[in-house]
């Protein structure tokens, strides 16, 4: 099947990545093959941008990077945003004060922050991932347990999101918390999900679709040109936006309703599988 993709947008999470946060060969190839036919790509993240930039470099090709569910978009780690959309100090200060309500905990972020009450555990990601990254290139780590309002407020105007997990006890507590950010902060808010077990808040002209948008119409790209892959809810703005919107084999079922293919799980290459049939024009078969 021969389609004229010009610019691929590619989830991390779930998508681009395997349950061991590793990109597969497959994958990688794929991604290079396109990148060698004039095929612009874009990895498009619920991450903040240093995450993203990380696995970007290990891909080995140059790519832009939406991060923060399209709040934040970027090329290259010096270079200034293309895009930046923040959260007022007023909307971060609401959004606290529900999240705390509900006994639950709320990472704020910048492009290159994590701000935190509590310290980050050495099993997360970017804890991980730092390990590998020079000093200028690491994701920083903000945590002020004694006055973490006045720290919200030395980062007016550069917040992007904020990201609710919770594994346990508080489970019932994170969706009526997500329910009532959207009811009563309405459309100032946007509110999705990119896992089971979370939600992340961006200003409510951010989404991942929007941002897509904005990133096509910068390189005169067409919507029917754009093909995008994602498997949660914070994808699915951006694959009703795509001219092909792919969904992953592991996708939740919302996203492959709303899909026009698709492909296998990120355990089995279903990146590089996308690719493969609709840009480099393989028989490698995909559902409809």
């Amino acid at each position: 099947m021969k389609n004229n993709i010009k610019l691929i947008c590619i989830d991390m999470d779930g998508t681009l990545l395997n349950s061991k946060h590793e990109v597969s060969e497959r994958n990688k190839e794929a991604l290079r093959k396109a990148s060698e036919l004039g095929v612009n790509i874009a990895i498009t993240t619920g991450r903040l941008f240093s995450s993203a930039r990380y696995y970007s470099d290990m891909i080995g090709i140059d790519t832009a990077v939406i991060s923060s569910n399209g709040a934040y978009i970027k090329t290259n780690h010096y270079d200034k945003a293309i895009l930046e959309s923040s959260l007022s100090l007023d909307l971060v200060l609401e959004i606290y004060n529900i999240i705390k309500k509900y006994g639950l905990t709320i990472t704020f972020n910048s492009w290159d922050t994590l701000i935190r009450e509590t310290e980050v555990p050495e099993t997360h990601a970017y804890y991980i991932m730092n390990k590998d990254l020079s000093e200028d290139k690491k994701v920083k780590f903000l945590v002020d347990t004694d006055n973490f309002i006045d720290t919200i407020k030395n980062f007016n105007g550069t917040i992007l999101k904020g990201i609710v997990i919770e594994e346990r006890e508080n489970k019932e507590n994170l969706w009526t918390a997500k329910e009532e950010l959207k009811k009563v902060l309405g459309d100032k808010v946007h509110v999705v999900s990119s896992g089971h077990n979370n939600f992340e808040i961006m200003s409510g002209e951010v989404s991942k679709g929007k941002a897509v948008e904005y990133y096509a119409k910068s390189l005169n790209i067409n919507p029917s040109e754009v093909m995008c892959i994602g498997d949660s809810e914070n994808d699915l703005s951006m694959i009703k936006f795509a001219g092909i919107g792919v969904a992953m084999g592991n996708g939740l079922e919302l996203i492959k309703k709303e899909a026009d293919y698709i492909t296998d799980s990120n355990e089995k290459d279903g990146v590089g599988k996308a690719i493969e049939h609709f840009v480099l024009n393989s028989n490698e078969e995909c559902k409809m």
